[in-house]
């Protein structure tokens, strides 16, 4: 593909497209500049004509330039007729005075006094750098005179600094569009004419756009902060960061992080497990509650904990009487975290025992293999994949989480909090923030890299092309019943939480006045704004996510391209980085031209994209990893391209996938917190914002009522999804027994 003809054809476009962009871009900013300057000149005239006769009066008078020229400062001058000059008067800015005393007495600024003299306003050449409102700009510099009476002499002169921040920002703007167009039209051309599958090129081009301008950009905003304090380099966040104090609190991360992830994958592989390949009858009902943790919001479980288990709980207290049991600390955050996380491994690793092809299985048990030996050698090999990655989007979740350690935390110190505390508490510390977020980004890439070294080393492809509608059960009944007794048990408990939060939609005030009562209910109607926009947004989220998870697994499982890894790290990136660290990244990133995005509706659904991405990349990759690539290939090899392929072979294999994608997608919107926090305006609030004010205000019962409705409105959508997205019948199997 690299011919000399082409590469010569590529040059010579790349040349001429260049030259017209900084033709363009010149011809624009200097048509700009000269308007500005044009303006601003007759705003001078304009403003000299109202100055007052009253020479106490110019004081207030110079102060109310900046009403007609933003942020100009003035300076007045009174004639001296023995010395036949303009002699500087009382009453003008800091700023325009150190300006003179700096300048005045240059050729230029002579030159301009004389001018005045001779009743001639003039511009001087020379922008002059100038300190205005703690930042550094240049100025341009007016001096006008001011007439006398009689028409025909100065009376006095005023000078006027109007910042070129303007026409620099639109220099800015301009420049930015102008790269970013050459970048563009090179890439697209690259593209056309060295590659042999250009509609591959253009999906991988798209992807590197979309996380380079909402995952790399944004971080590397906060990355700057961390660096700069005062607007100069400094390295006293990072020495905080690393100091012994904030050590302890990375290593009460790693230890929760890896308690909640290994404790949540075994509870999701055993439910997983009992549901996808025994003859376990109530599966729908088992997968429903299994997924409910993750439909309401994160601090509601935490909550219904210390309702039932605190200090002076409902369980722990009045009914135990346990003075010296607590639940705060690492024990209880784990729980809480547990309860919270296991759906994810438990949509994951289903997903994985689902399109496991049991023909291996059916032949070991037919060469006098036991179910034990079976499941030990064949099918928990074939999960690996699914586990590894549960167990991994299960401790970055955990590593970013921060609403439940707020609240169950204790003596506990976990970098996710203090990087919350340090942003939005006295400190207000954005940069520090950022430093101790970016610590936590080392434990994931860790995980990251091991997992996928461990994948790539071996095989699991178990869907050829021809897989078996059937799977064999590997379960006697007695191992059946301990699954089954274990999974009730677990999901018992979770039952009793939520049950905790419909009760307390009917008291006054959970924990302190248990009078029955429906004057929570009036939290719906105060909050239909903010349920109707949550829903707008998630629904908008959850195929847009889900389509480009799907995509995007597509060509890391299937295609080879520069920079696959790097692609795949930064859209994994998202998980790992504390949810408030994206929210103030996501402000600072598009609080400004040219993306300005702050206040809308698109910044939220963007970061509810980016920020679920991962969780649907991983369920891909998984599914992916099991399906045979000769299938695809055939399909190619008839003729279909990759849109083709990807729509009418890779989207029917991975269903199951890709409607975990949706769904999560969709609950993680509902439920969101401490990104979104930072983003919401007053068009478009979110709900469970609304919850957390009414949980901070000890208004349990308001909370409990939006809580209930949020989950029962997810449980709809859940339906919903099910129904309109049928399976085609393609990977569901049958449970047989031997």
């Amino acid at each position: 593909m690299f011919t000399k003809k082409r590469i010569i054809q590529f040059c010579l476009v790349a040349v001429i497209f260049i030259a017209a962009d900084i033709w363009m871009y010149n011809t624009l900013t200097d048509s700009f500049v000269s308007y500005v300057e044009e303006r601003n000149y007759n705003e001078v005239g304009l403003f000299v004509q109202t100055a007052p006769e009253n020479n106490e009066d110019i004081p207030n008078w110079l102060q109310g330039v900046s009403s007609i020229i933003p942020d100009a400062q003035a300076m007045y001058f009174d004639y001296d007729p023995n010395l036949f000059t303009f002699v500087p008067s009382t009453g003008g800015s800091p700023i325009s005075e150190q300006l003179w005393n700096q300048y005045g007495q240059t050729t230029e600024f002579t030159a301009a006094m004389e001018s005045a003299y001779y009743l001639e306003a003039i511009q001087l050449t020379t922008r002059y750098p100038s300190i205005i409102d703690n930042d550094q700009t240049t100025v341009r510099v007016f001096v006008a005179p001011i007439i006398a009476e009689n028409g025909y002499e100065a009376s006095g002169a005023v000078m006027i600094l109007v910042p070129t921040s303007g026409a620099s920002g639109y220099a800015r703007l301009l420049g930015i569009f102008s790269v970013g167009a050459a970048i563009a039209f090179l890439a697209v051309a690259f593209v056309i004419m060295f590659t042999r599958d250009p509609v591959t090129g253009f999906m991988v081009l798209g992807l590197f756009i979309i996380v380079g301008i909402f995952v790399a950009f944004p971080l590397f905003e906060a990355l700057r902060l961390s660096f700069f304090r005062n607007n100069q380099f400094s390295l006293d966040r990072w020495k905080t960061g690393l100091s012994p104090s904030y050590i302890v609190a990375l290593w009460g991360s790693l230890r929760l992080g890896v308690s909640t992830a290994t404790i949540s994958t075994i509870l999701g592989f055993m439910i997983a497990f009992l549901v996808e390949r025994t003859s376990f009858k109530q599966k729908k009902v088992i997968s429903t509650l299994a997924t409910m943790p993750v439909i309401s919001p994160p601090f509601s479980l935490s909550l219904s904990i210390i309702l039932l288990f605190g200090n002076n709980g409902l369980i722990s207290k009045q009914l135990l009487n346990l003075g010296n049991v607590s639940i705060y600390g690492l024990g209880g955050l784990t729980l809480v975290q547990t309860i919270s996380m296991f759906p994810i491994a438990f949509l994951t690793i289903s997903g994985v025992l689902r399109q496991i092809d049991s023909t291996v299985e059916d032949a070991s048990l037919d060469l006098s293999a036991t179910r034990w030996q079976t499941f030990k050698s064949i099918t928990f090999p074939l999960t690996v994949p699914g586990i590894l990655s549960a167990w991994m989007l299960v401790f970055t979740n955990s590593l970013a989480d921060f609403a439940n350690p707020l609240l169950l935390a204790g003596n506990l110190r976990v970098l996710s909090t203090e990087a919350y505390m340090m942003v939005t508490g006295r400190m207000n510390d954005l940069g520090g923030g950022a430093v101790l977020s970016f610590m936590l980004l080392m434990p994931t890439v860790t995980a990251f890299m091991v997992q996928r070294f461990w994948v790539s080393r071996k095989s699991f492809v178990t869907v050829t092309g021809k897989p078996s509608t059937t799977l064999t059960e590997l379960t006697t009944a007695p191992v059946r019943r301990i699954l089954t007794t274990l999974t009730w048990a677990v999901l018992g408990f979770i039952l009793m939480l939520y049950l905790t939060i419909i009760a307390g939609c009917f008291v006054r005030n959970w924990g302190i006045d248990y009078t029955f009562t429906l004057e929570n209910w009036k939290a719906i109607p105060d909050s239909w704004d903010s349920l109707t926009s949550t829903v707008t947004l998630a629904l908008i989220s959850a195929p847009i996510a889900g389509l480009i998870a799907m995509a995007a697994a597509m060509l890391i499982v299937r295609k080879k391209f520069p920079g696959k890894r790097l692609l795949e790290v930064l859209m994994m990136t998202p998980y790992a980085v504390p949810g408030t660290l994206i929210g103030i990244a996501y402000v600072i990133a598009f609080n400004k031209q040219p993306l300005l995005l702050v206040g809308t509706g698109a910044i939220i659904v963007i970061n509810y994209v980016i920020r679920e991405l991962p969780v649907g990349l991983e369920n891909g990759i998984t599914a992916l990893h099991q399906i045979d690539p000769s299938i695809e290939e055939a399909a190619q090899d008839l003729g279909a391209d990759v849109p083709t392929v990807f729509r009418t072979i890779v989207l029917p294999l991975v269903r199951p996938a890709f409607i975990s994608s949706m769904s999560y997608t969709f609950v993680r919107s509902m439920t969101a917190v401490s990104a979104i926090i930072f983003l919401i305006s007053a068009k478009w609030y979110h709900l469970t914002i609304k919850i957390l004010s009414y949980s901070e205000n000890l208004r349990f019962g308001l909370a409990s009522v939006l809580c209930t409705v949020l989950i029962i409105i997810v449980l709809g959508v859940f339906g919903l999804l099910q129904v309109l997205v049928k399976d085609d019948k393609l990977t569901q199997k049958t449970i047989s027994t031997r």
